[in-house]
């Protein structure tokens, strides 16, 4: 049986959405999946309350080495042996990511924001094909019309010890993503060989990372053929990625765009979605799946 553990970073200004997600996990994943959610410790009264056999809510620090502290009143984090830059929230939500593969024995991790709900049943056989897990990979889905992805593609690259690329390259980014525990393991030593240094010191310094670009290019150039994935351009997500908020009408729309292999929604937090039309959405969407769709 391959075990599954559902990662989520958040902080405080998403705590309810973290909240309905951890709801929609313990509806819709196996009794034994577990679902982790990592908070900066001064977040940690408030998501105490979601603690439960199947929900483990950690503290970042739980996942770093002592000498990577949180800067008081800010989402500022400081490697004490290379104090400059502090390392932004953002990084930092990433390395826990990459991090969680050292102290989480499941076989695949599933990871998934704060912003993202299950609406129908979740299992690792979801995320499953030909005894191989699933690898996100949108061939030639990056160009000059994104400068920022084409950034951390070189940083991926210059990590790895690879020789920088020229667009088109391929989008590794998905609203969740799964990953192979022991691919991480083997990504986090390569980081070591090619720098010399501890990945995490490594990742920490960055300015512009993305975990899943990494994962991805690490994937593709380095294991190659060696690897346990299944490539997907796809995964069964319904998104909403708009910069505005859905108020009911739009929610019907989104509803009425799922499709049968959907068994999740993401709604940006981004789009200030108001949570009475985010729940709405949720509960047509559940209501869907347990009636089918015609």
């Amino acid at each position: 049986m391959v075990e599954l553990a559902i990662i989520t970073p958040s902080y405080a200004p998403d705590f309810e959405l973290c909240r309905d997600l951890n709801t929609s996990v313990l509806a819709c994943t196996p009794h034994f999946a577990v679902h982790y959610i990592i908070t900066p410790r001064r977040d940690l009264p408030r998501f105490s309350v979601l603690r439960g056999p199947r929900t483990k809510v950690w503290p970042v620090e739980q996942l770093l080495p002592a000498y990577i502290v949180g800067i008081p009143g800010t989402n500022f984090w400081l490697n004490l042996r290379r104090p400059l830059p502090p390392v932004r929230g953002w990084v930092m939500q990433q390395i826990v990511k990459l991090q969680a593969a050292t102290l989480i024995e499941a076989d695949m991790y599933l990871l998934v924001d704060s912003d993202v709900a299950f609406v129908r049943p979740v299992t690792a056989e979801t995320f499953w094909r030909d005894g191989r897990i699933k690898f996100y990979r949108k061939t030639a889905g990056i160009d000059f019309n994104l400068p920022r992805h084409l950034i951390w593609h070189d940083v991926a690259r210059r990590l790895l010890g690879l020789r920088r690329a020229l667009p088109p390259l391929p989008d590794y980014i998905s609203a969740f993503n799964v990953w192979d525990r022991y691919t991480v393991l083997a990504l986090q030593q390569r980081i070591h060989e090619i720098t010399g240094r501890p990945w995490i010191d490594v990742v920490a310094a960055q300015l512009h990372f993305s975990e899943f670009i990494l994962y991805g290019v690490f994937v593709d150039e380095i294991l190659g053929p060696d690897a346990n994935v299944a490539p997907t351009d796809s995964l069964p997500c319904h998104s909403y990625w708009d910069p505005y908020p859905l108020d009911f009408n739009g929610a019907n729309q989104f509803i009425n765009t799922m499709t049968i292999d959907d068994v999740a929604v993401m709604i940006s937090a981004k789009s200030h979605t108001p949570l009475d039309v985010r729940r709405a959405i949720l509960s047509g969407l559940r209501g869907r799946a347990t009636k089918g769709y015609e």
